[in-house]
């Protein structure tokens, strides 16, 4: 090969090197993950699976703590989240999935293992990505394309369900996690404005004079009192009269007016 003929190879293939796109970035979020390794998720994963395939199911909320909380029965009152639960759902034939801890891998996991085969309900309720911006401190694209990841499980394994996505509830840990929330919302609003997903960001609830309401959250009440990132009966209350109005919509019967 002739001097100028491998430089032009050589140019010719750098031209090329630069143009080839970057690998692709390996989204946890929007990775199935397993947590199996647990005893307890193990058990209630399990538990979930017979509970499905043994009643009717016509209702499916899924979801990690926040969601989980609805089966916690008091005392104290802040944690009696039971007959909210019955109050709003109890004759709806509904199923509560949530897992305390999950994140969208997790739940993203689940959906694949089992947790809506052999089902047809009317809607699936979707509350995710709170454990995102805790311990696992992802980036909040990465937060979306997890529950993209989701919403398109769910939309292949149940086509004839009716999808209502709520927004990542407010909460107080950091400033990083408040304006990670507030971005991850916009980019869902975006994305489910329109189509066949009913979206919902219900963080209003949580407001009181532009500031988060800490009387509607249990974490500042433990010992030791932590951030406030999971509602009390209260605040779960409030949340599940929020959705009502869109929830009775999509199921088609009428809405439940909230416990006095």
């Amino acid at each position: 090969m002739r001097p100028l003929q491998r430089l032009v190879l050589v140019a010719s293939l750098l031209v090329l090197c630069s143009a080839a796109p970057p690998p692709p970035h390996n989204v946890l979020a929007a990775t199935p993950i397993s947590r199996m390794d647990l005893s307890w998720w193990r058990a209630r994963h399990e538990a979930k699976l017979e509970e499905l395939q043994s009643r009717r199911v016509d209702l499916i909320f899924l979801g990690d703590s926040i969601t989980q909380d609805y089966e916690v029965t008091g005392p104290p009152d802040w944690r009696d989240f039971e007959p909210v639960w019955q109050h709003f759902y109890g004759g709806r034939n509904a199923v509560n999935l949530g897992f305390n801890g999950d994140a969208t891998s997790h739940l993203l996991w689940r959906i694949e293992n089992g947790e809506v085969a052999g089902i047809a309900p009317k809607v699936a309720v979707i509350l995710i990505g709170a454990n995102n911006l805790g311990r696992l401190h992802w980036a909040p694209e990465d937060t979306v394309q997890g529950i993209d990841a989701i919403v398109a499980q769910l939309r292949r394994r149940l086509p004839q369900t009716k999808l209502l996505l709520l927004g990542v509830l407010p909460s107080e840990r950091s400033a990083w996690a408040t304006q990670t929330t507030l971005t991850i919302n916009r980019a869902l609003a975006a994305r489910y404005r329109r189509g066949d997903v009913a979206y919902l960001d219900v963080g209003q609830v949580f407001m009181r004079n532009g500031k988060l309401n800490r009387d509607l959250f249990f974490d500042p009440m433990l010992t030791p009192p932590a951030a406030p990132l999971h509602p009390n009966a209260e605040g779960q209350a409030l949340m599940a009269q929020a959705i009502e109005p869109t929830l009775a919509a999509l199921l088609g019967d009428k809405a439940h007016i909230a416990a006095r």
